[in-house]
């Protein structure tokens, strides 16, 4: 009895491929002549042949990392040792970079002049700090009636801002809260004699 055939048979190209290579090296190289860079080299033009010789002599790889220069740029080095210090770059680069999150204000329509300086402040340090900040105002129950307070609450806190942050757009209703979202400014330093 002959078993059933399972398709491992015939030989499928696109199941076996290796991953292209991020960079083209030695043999993958194609022009007929690069400019060469790298330690302990002559930095200057060479046919592809001479700079793969240069390469191999030291032991090295020959990597294409302009390919769009003319002539293409190669360098001499470990190509290995190459990836693993763009990997370690990339990954410094990522631990390094702030990502910017989005804090939230919260006031009523009845919102007193001390709780408004008070969570001014921290908005003020929220936007110092390259964060984005929501304010809203809270509408509870007959409340709702107030919205032009809200509104002129919302508008005084911005006016308030205006050294820090950006206003992104007019105060607008979402159900029962009137929200504002300001964006951190660009990176200025606050002005001298400012209150941090």
């Amino acid at each position: 009895m002959a078993l059933p055939n399972r398709g491992g048979g015939r030989f499928n190209p696109r199941m076996n491929r290796q991953p292209e290579p991020e960079h083209r090296i030695n043999e993958r190289i194609r022009v007929p002549q690069v400019r060469l860079v790298g330690d302990n080299v002559t930095v200057g033009v060479y046919p592809l042949e001479e700079a793969r010789k240069i390469a191999q002599q030291q032991e090295l790889d020959l990597v294409e990392i302009s390919p769009n220069a003319d002539p293409p740029v190669c360098k001499v080095i470990d190509y290995k040792k190459f990836l693993y210090e763009k990997k370690r770059k990339e990954k410094e680069m990522k631990a390094n970079a702030k990502q910017s999150e989005v804090k939230e204000i919260r006031f009523t329509p009845g919102t007193d002049d001390h709780d408004f300086d008070f969570k001014s402040k921290h908005a003020e340090k929220f936007l110092k700090d390259g964060n984005k900040v929501k304010a809203y105002v809270q509408f509870k129950g007959r409340a709702i009636m107030f919205k032009d307070r809200g509104e002129l609450l919302l508008l005084k806190f911005a006016e308030r801002l205006t050294e820090v942050g950006v206003l992104e757009g007019m105060p607008k209703m979402e159900g029962k809260r009137m929200l504002v979202m300001f964006a951190p400014k660009g990176s200025k330093k606050p002005a001298a004699g400012a209150k941090a």
